[in-house]
């Protein structure tokens, strides 16, 4: 599709896009199923959260980074385009010896970590943390994350080939899923339950992490990934059905009694809140200056070849981050 180039309003930064970073996200948004898309956008909508580039123009009022600088940051969908028009708070400069596709795979993931184990949980040095896909996006970065606050990682994947990323990301112990069942190995590892439980899986999931969380622990749900049937380019409805009849329906005068909790969050609804941004990226920068924090692994894909780039990524079978280049 063609569209003329973006013109910058006041506080906006038009970028020529040079990658793109690809999210589970923009799989549902392809199948109608996100949310925020139809309450922000609607129908015909572009996917995609983040990208990097260059500057290429400024518009009145933006002040903060200067033409031809290279920048990365997040979007309410649109990202998939060569160019794209953000507003300032958005965009971020590129760390020294970043790729552009570094730079496009690192917000998203980033960002939704960060939030989930710091502003929704607080998280304490010495906390026990259990992270679904831990060599996956978000898990990896969620890994790395809590590891620089002090914390222990048990970490989930789905094959034995995704055991190394999981462990390089931090995680103590990585459980792997096509194992056996894993809320057994990770209830032996440690027996006293967690403090945060990550999950974007859903349904059953959901019930055992919740059974797993120690007094005061949390369950974070950011996504429901397990819903979605792979390699499918439209959604099954009956998978979704059964899903959604075997998701938990968590009771707060139960919660109440065990002092556990359930929180949930969708990041896209976040990208208005400049201070959240700001101070988010603010301590993600600065462990990824300390080396403790790097960005995901990465494969590319052209922009045009996004329909592989979707497949690869429902298949289950990729580590870190896909992105697509203009």
């Amino acid at each position: 599709m063609e569209l003329p180039p973006p013109q910058p309003r006041k506080g906006e930064v038009h970028v020529a896009v040079e990658a793109i970073g690809v999210n589970f996200a923009d799989v549902a948004v392809r199948m109608g199923l996100y949310e925020s898309a139809k309450h922000y956008v609607g129908w015909p909508i572009i996917p995609g959260f983040e990208v990097s580039g260059t500057v290429h123009a400024l518009g009145a009022g933006a002040h903060g980074f200067q033409v031809g600088q290279a920048v990365f940051g997040v979007t309410r969908f649109g990202g998939y385009a060569s160019e794209i028009a953000l507003p300032e708070a958005q965009l971020f400069a590129v760390p020294e010896g970043w790729s552009a596709a570094q730079a496009a795979a690192f917000p998203t993931v980033s960002l939704t970590a960060w939030y989930a184990l710091r502003e929704l949980c607080k998280l304490r040095p010495g906390a026990r943390v259990l992270v679904h896909s831990a060599a996956g996006g978000v898990g990896g970065a969620a890994t790395q994350i809590a590891v620089a606050c002090g914390a222990k990682v048990v970490g989930t994947v789905g094959s034995a080939r995704k055991r190394e990323a999981a462990r390089e990301a931090g995680a103590e112990h990585v459980i792997d899923r096509s194992q056996g069942p894993w809320q057994h190995a990770s209830r032996v590892l440690v027996p006293g339950g967690f403090d945060v439980v990550l999950d974007a899986h859903g349904a059953e999931s959901l019930r055992h992490g919740y059974e797993q969380l120690a007094p005061g622990g949390r369950l974070i749900v950011y996504g429901f990934h397990g819903l979605l049937t792979r390699g499918k380019d439209s959604p099954s409805y009956a998978r979704l059905a059964l899903g959604y009849l075997r998701t938990p329906r968590f009771n707060p005068f139960e919660m109440t009694g065990h002092n556990r909790g359930v929180l949930a969050f969708n990041l896209s609804y976040l990208f208005e809140r400049a201070d959240i941004l700001a101070e988010a990226m603010t301590e993600l920068l600065g462990w990824v200056r300390a080396g403790q924090l790097r960005p995901p692994p990465v494969s590319t894909y052209p922009l045009h070849e996004v329909a592989r780039a979707h497949a690869a990524l429902e298949s289950g079978n990729n580590i870190g981050k896909l992105v697509l280049v203009p």
